[in-house]
């Protein structure tokens, strides 16, 4: 079986003393709010419950050290962040906010409450934590989209905001050296991505960040605004489930394949408000984009965030984008996991997710005879640089060309330069963009969200009519790329550029192996 659970029982009440455990150390520096925040305090009744407590023996002084109960890394971030020693699943806790991300989309609303709330002149807690990023509607004629961006630029011109990835001249995106692409990806490359801290996104794929062994979630525009305003959050601590991955990683698999079969064997809603961590050795092998992809959806199974632990292959990647001191956190060996599941990656095989819910888990094999009108490459999940080596390495071993139109969206600016620069592994030195224009792809298009949303009309890629498409993107629900009567199954880069080749969904063996 390449799948079992194992269910960890709560152990009994029991009286647990909060003692120092050096976390003085983690105290957040950002100034106060304008007005009193609680911090990480439980409501205790008042009720009296008894008058006479039942005599005891003399108890002894312990002679083990402090007490302690074990924790989760998601639990442990959430103490360090809101103060205290100890955190369980269920407290309620203010927690102080390391980033706040927001975009286009969820920006504006952000803003308006943020001022209605804090006054109209009012100034965010932290110029230098909040991370503004254009991306979801930008390439566009929509007057309304053009709008929400103007919006932000204004409000991060007036607050003086570090970090704008601002875009100005919509016709040639290469105009513009502020403007990265799709925040989720932008913001592990500019270095907004450390171990340990807590970082919220107005998205709902900002748990893409847990790859890093950090909390980050998705929140709304009601949240951010009063995020931007204080610096501060009430969040409930989650309980934790354990995915054990062991194995070597077969080279007809991603982390897409592993993500998928996730989600089908726990269902759409099987994490719904849990922390979700990954471990073991073919998590360990993952390299930090696929770890991205592991993470991003986690939100797909319902999970509040989902974590990785940080590693040597975590450290390698942030040597060269953050200058910032970071402290990573690890579960303890006794931490209480809610629920464990294992997978023996060497048994799994490529799956696709058909129409239309993510969790509608199939074997790639056995969709073969689906016939399909496209296939899209891009998105948070599936547009890294990684994905699209992954989909070239697939139209090199065929030396064939596709058979439906085959979109390319770089997620970022930096994807988009790799894809002419680098040369893919065993193609004698050709790049991606080479050896997809022999394929006979489209042009690579300017770095954003793209269709994965569907967006305005004229958004590039974007299913207008009842299509069905190969797409590594995150969602398949009925509208999410366009038309309410579109197709979408949900692949693996690997997956998706078999498809473009054969014209139905196709097993990604037929070329790797």
């Amino acid at each position: 079986m390449a799948l079992a659970s194992f269910t960890i029982p709560p152990p009994p009440a029991s009286f647990i003393a909060k003692k120092d455990l050096g976390l003085s150390a983690f105290t957040s520096s950002s100034s106060s709010p304008p007005f009193s925040v609680p911090k990480c305090k439980k409501s205790v009744s008042k009720k009296i419950v008894s008058v006479m407590a039942p005599q005891q023996s003399e108890r002894m002084p312990a002679t083990t050290g402090s007490v302690k109960t074990a924790m989760t890394m998601t639990e442990k971030i959430f103490a360090r962040a809101c103060e205290e020693p100890q955190v369980s699943p269920g407290d309620n806790v203010w927690v102080n906010v390391d980033i706040l991300m927001t975009h286009d989309i969820s920006g504006p609303g952000s803003i308006g409450i943020f001022k209605r709330e804090f006054g109209p002149h009012a100034k965010v807690w932290d110029r230098e934590k909040v991370v503004v990023i254009p991306d979801h509607y930008i390439f566009t004629e929509d007057k309304l989209a053009n709008r929400n961006v103007d919006i932000l630029r204004d409000f991060c011109n007036d607050q003086d905001i570090k970090y704008f990835y601002d875009i100005k001249d919509l016709g040639n995106y290469k105009a513009n050296p502020d403007y990265k692409g799709v925040c989720h990806v932008a913001l592990a490359q500019e270095g907004h991505c450390r171990p340990g801290e807590v970082l919220l996104g107005t998205d709902s794929h900002t748990c893409t960040a847990g790859a890093f062994g950090q909390f980050a979630t998705g929140i709304g525009n009601t949240d951010a605004g009063f995020v931007l305003g204080t610096g501060k959050l009430l969040l409930k601590v989650p309980p934790t489930l354990k995915f054990v991955m062991d194995g070597e990683m077969p080279d007809y698999l991603l982390a897409k394949d592993l993500i998928l079969q996730i989600i089908g064997e726990i269902s759409v809603a099987g994490a719904t408000y849990k922390s979700m961590e990954f471990v073991g050795t073919t998590v360990e092998s993952l390299t930090m984009e696929e770890r991205m992809t592991l993470c991003n959806m986690v939100i797909e199974a319902g999970g509040k965030n989902g974590v990785v632990p940080a590693d040597s292959t975590t450290f390698k990647y942030l040597e060269d984008k953050t200058s910032l001191p970071y402290e990573p956190v690890y579960s303890d060996a006794q931490a209480r996991f809610l629920t464990g599941y294992r997978f023996d990656v060497t048994k799994l095989e490529p799956l696709v997710a058909k129409p239309h819910s993510p969790d509608n888990r199939a074997l790639a094999r056995e969709c073969k005879d689906v016939k399909i009108d496209r296939v899209y490459i891009g998105s948070c999940t599936g547009g890294k640089t990684e994905d699209f080596m992954a989909a070239a390495k697939v139209f090199l071993a065929s030396g064939k060309k596709v058979r439906v139109p085959t979109f390319l969206v770089p997620a970022t600016g930096k994807v988009w330069m790799d894809l002419y620069t680098l040369p893919v592994p065993g193609s004698g030195g050709k790049t991606c963009s080479q050896i997809f224009e022999e394929a006979g792809c489209d042009t690579p298009a300017n770095p954003s969200c793209g269709a994965c949303m569907g967006g305005p009309r004229d958004t590039y890629a974007r299913m207008n009519k009842p299509v069905v498409c190969v797409s590594t993107t995150n969602r398949n629900f009925p509208g999410r790329m366009g038309h309410k009567e579109g197709q979408i199954y949900l692949a693996s880069p690997y997956t998706a550029a078999a498809s473009a080749l054969t014209g139905f969904v196709t097993d990604p063996r037929e070329f790797l192996q």
